[in-house]
Order: structure tokens, then C-alpha cells, then sequence
């Protein structure tokens, strides 16, 4: 059996600078999409990670995704597939939408 772990981690040390001297508010996410486990991988049994370094713009959407690490290669096409599909509330400074960069973890885990 199968398990997606959504795990959304907005690192602080991403977030803080670009908010440090104003009232700000992280993105939050209001959307996920699971991405699909690649069924090689699934039948030997193997978990994973994959580190998304991304855009999420004035509207929510994530853009400009590049991979920052990854535990196996074969997970990553899955993981920003899925990514591009998830939506969030955006960030903000002083109450105005604006975009940031964040680094979002896609976990994988087999559970069987």
C-alpha cells in the first residue's frame, strides 16, 4: 500500500529576511495534491524525499520550481508534477499579496 505524506515546511530562514521589517504573513497552503508514487519504486518498497525549491506568486500558484535535493531521481518528476498542481493563500507584507520563494519537502513513504 501506498502513503503520501503531505509535508509543507516553509523555512524560516527563506521567510524571515524578505518580512524582517514589516508585518508579514507566510504563504499557507489550501490545496495539495498527492504526487504519484512511481510503481518501480513501490514495489521494492522504497521511501523518499525530495526538496522543491519554488515560487509561490501573488495569486497562490506555485511557480519556478527547481529541485534542491532528492533521495532518488525517480521521485522527482512525480513531486513537481504534483507541486504545480497545489494552490496556496499568499504570502503577504504589510496586508498586500507578494510572491516568495520557499522550500517545500515532498515526502514519499511505503507503508506496506
Amino acid at each position: 500500500m501506498r502513503k503520501f505524506v503531505p509535508t509543507v515546511l516553509l523555512f524560516s530562514a527563506l521567510i524571515a529576511p524578505a518580512f524582517a521589517q514589516s508585518k508579514a504573513e507566510p504563504p499557507v497552503p489550501v490545496r495539495t495534491v498527492p504526487p504519484d508514487y512511481p510503481d518501480e519504486l513501490r514495489r521494492d518498497g522504497v521511501s523518499g524525499l525530495v526538496m522543491v525549491k519554488c515560487t509561490i506568486d501573488e495569486q497562490g500558484n506555485v511557480a519556478g520550481t527547481e529541485i534542491e535535493k532528492s533521495s532518488n531521481a525517480a521521485f522527482e518528476k512525480p513531486a513537481l508534477n504534483a507541486l504545480k498542481k497545489w494552490k496556496f493563500k499568499p504570502a503577504k507584507q504589510d496586508g498586500a499579496p507578494v510572491a516568495i520563494k520557499v522550500s517545500i519537502p515532498i515526502k514519499f513513504v511505503f507503508e506496506s
